[in-house]
């Protein structure tokens, strides 16, 4: 299961993180945010421990959303050492996310 992220612990699990992190701004709503969440939950756990693989939920946490651009659901950021390095917008294929992290790893 992917970890939940709130705004109030993003600066500590992601941009602190010496792990790469890839974070799916969803709401519950959004259609195509449901299809992500299986892939998002096979990711967790294949890189557990390697990756720190987490979502948010733009309704609830709207800071960062609003301060990283997010303006559609589903977005997938990745973020390296503090730094944003990748931006998926939309559902993409499994292997698409498992390059990104596999390239940071």
């Amino acid at each position: 299961m992917a970890l939940e992220i709130k705004d109030q612990d993003f600066e500590k699990t992601v941009l602190e993180n010496d792990k790469p992190v890839l974070i799916d701004f969803w709401a519950a709503w959004c259609g195509p945010c449901r299809m992500l969440t299986p892939i998002v939950d096979e990711l967790s756990k294949e890189y557990d421990g390697k990756a720190v693989i987490g979502k948010i939920d733009v309704d609830a946490n709207q800071d960062f959303a609003a301060k990283y651009g997010v303006r559609n659901i589903p977005t997938v950021l990745v973020f390296h050492k503090g730094e944003l390095v990748k931006r998926q917008v939309g559902v993409a294929q499994k292997e698409t996310y498992k390059e990104i992290l596999d390239e940071l790893i």
